[in-house]
């Protein structure tokens, strides 16, 4: 059974840093792409990032480029979400996922397998 946890969320002031982290066990994570997804109050749940198996780093979403950076250790099976320049409207609870190699497009939450339950994120203006 494969489970996937985050943590590193909290409340920040805007302009500040958050590093989160996701750890997936029971799973081969190393054939996995690594997704971030994020979902704030009312809104539908929104692609933020994704690294593949090999390493590279797919496309952001526009709102977050310049300002956030995945990276994956495959070793200590884990993602992180590093999270420069916070903004308020970041706020949202932000879940990490993993696709197994699919032809799906990443930035779509359906093609991603598995699935953490989230971790709160909040920025003060």
């Amino acid at each position: 059974q494969v489970q996937v946890v985050e943590s590193g969320g909290g409340l920040v002031q805007a302009g500040d840093s958050l590093r989160l982290s996701c750890v997936v066990s029971g799973g081969t994570f190393g054939t996995y792409t690594m997704g971030w997804f994020r979902q704030a109050p009312g809104k539908e749940r929104e692609f933020v990032a994704a690294i593949t198996s090999r390493d590279t780093i797919l496309p952001y979403q526009d709102s977050v480029k310049g300002r956030f950076a995945i990276s994956r250790d495959n070793a200590k099976n884990t993602v992180y979400l590093q999270m420069n320049s916070l903004k308020p409207e970041d706020a949202a609870v932000y879940s990490c996922a993993a696709r197994r190699p699919s032809s799906s497009t990443y930035t779509v939450a359906s093609g991603y397998d598995y699935w953490g339950q989230g971790t709160q994120v909040s920025v003060s203006s």
